[in-house]
């Protein structure tokens, strides 16, 4: 009797304080199926910690409905513009508490390793980003926000980053390969000016 794949859930987040996308990917064998992706709307707390507060109810109550597996985010940037990184890094590491206070394991992947895997080019834009996932999952609907297609761009980057043989072997050395924190210090203040003139809804001022 041939023993049958367990289905797994991963969630993907895209942090901002403006918009989070998220997606919930349900892997079954190769089969892959999106279960939700949609956005958070931040836009209108003004007072910055209780935005901080809904971001970490919104993301545990995601954890609670749909009890992914794995929890994967993209990961901080480094930069000259520190009142831009430090209200984006503070979202982040809200909705990376909430996963940790479910239990849930967390993975941090850069946006270019993200654009990457996704599409093949690190600088693809997110209209690329979103037609690719859509037609990887066959998304009929076009979400309303792109944040939504880059959460679950980010869920399927994980999915990509761990069911590669090569990386299941090398364990926790293919950290070193993801482009995550080593290489977002590398690229620098040019990554985050290039990110916020990519993305100037992502952070509000």
């Amino acid at each position: 009797m041939t023993k049958q794949a367990v289905p797994y859930r991963i969630l993907g987040l895209d942090p901002g304080t403006n918009f989070m996308g998220y997606g919930v990917l349900e892997v079954w064998g190769k089969e892959l199926k999106p279960i939700i992706l949609g956005d958070i709307d931040l836009h209108k707390i003004t007072n910055p910690y209780d935005k901080l507060r809904y971001i970490f109810e919104r993301v545990k109550a995601l954890i609670v409905e749909y009890s992914p597996k794995e929890v994967a985010l993209e990961s901080p940037f480094f930069g000259q513009n520190v009142q831009s990184m430090l209200k984006l890094g503070r979202a982040q590491g809200v909705a990376m508490a909430a996963a940790l206070s479910c239990n849930k394991s967390v993975s941090e992947y850069a946006p270019t390793r993200i654009k990457q895997a996704i599409t093949g080019i690190g600088s693809a834009s997110k209209e690329q980003v979103a037609g690719i996932v859509m037609k990887t999952l066959h998304i009929e609907d076009r979400p309303r926000k792109l944040d939504a297609t880059d959460g679950m761009a980010v869920a399927l980057c994980h999915y990509y980053t761990v069911s590669n043989p090569l990386n299941a072997a090398l364990g926790n050395e293919r950290v070193k390969g993801l482009g995550g924190e080593k290489m977002a210090r590398k690229r620098g203040t040019k990554s985050w000016e290039q990110f916020l003139k990519e993305n100037p809804e992502r952070v509000k001022e």
